[in-house]
């Protein structure tokens, strides 16, 4: 738990489907206790399928702000940093809002938040004490995106090229690229050599333990 005198760390990560945001979380948090950090994510916050927005021929565009309940997901995040705990639906890809797990994330000195609009969200951004930006060269993120949808999603190569011409590279271009020069860190990963993310994890947990937790 946070002390009642001092004000949790907030760290924001974003960047674009196929950056490595999840793995860079997975090594980061490996040098952490479990309640020394919290996680929140942005994918937990997507609004009902009904509520989504569709495109010009029926497909549904999950890569736009107003998919996102960015009220409820300030209001979490608020929760988090004034020391209280948080309990909501796990979201899980092609899985019933019923069938969802319920997850409880109890505060703790680092909170990091990640997903693809939280430095777009203003009232969000703000909160921020570090800003960390994934990023990746276009065709490397697409190869990431092929391999991962056709495998776990089920998609077909034509359905993921669509999604990605009309939805993923415009969002990218107007709700995340803008916001990569307001980051206190950028992050390249371009390989698949999983000891380059080791290594800025090792190094950057090292930095918060002194600031943070010493």
């Amino acid at each position: 738990m946070v002390s009642p005198t001092s004000k949790p760390f907030i760290i924001g990560i974003a960047g674009g489907s196929g950056s490595g945001k999840t793995f860079f979380l997975n090594c980061f948090l490996n040098y952490f206790e479990k309640n020394e950090v919290s996680l929140i994510s942005q994918d937990d916050y997507y609004k009902p399928i009904e509520q989504q927005p569709r495109d010009e021929n029926g497909w549904v565009n999950f890569d736009l702000p107003q998919c996102i309940d960015n009220v409820r997901l300030l209001a979490d995040l608020n929760a988090l940093i004034a020391g209280g705990t948080v309990e909501k639906k796990e979201y899980t890809f092609n899985m019933a809002e019923e069938t969802a797990r319920m997850l409880t994330i109890h505060s703790a000195p680092i909170i990091i938040v990640e997903g693809l609009f939280i430095f777009h969200f203003k009232e969000i951004a703000s909160l921020f004490n570090m800003r960390i930006f994934m990023d990746a060269e276009e065709e490397i993120t697409l190869n990431r995106r092929l391999k991962r949808d056709m495998a776990e999603r089920g998609y077909t190569h034509d359905m993921i090229m669509y999604q990605w011409i009309n939805h993923v590279l415009p969002a990218y271009n107007t709700y995340l690229l803008p916001y990569k020069s307001t980051a206190d860190k950028v992050i390249l990963n371009n390989t698949h050599v999983a000891d380059d993310i080791i290594t800025v994890t090792r190094t950057l947990s090292e930095e918060l333990k002194q600031k943070v937790l010493s």
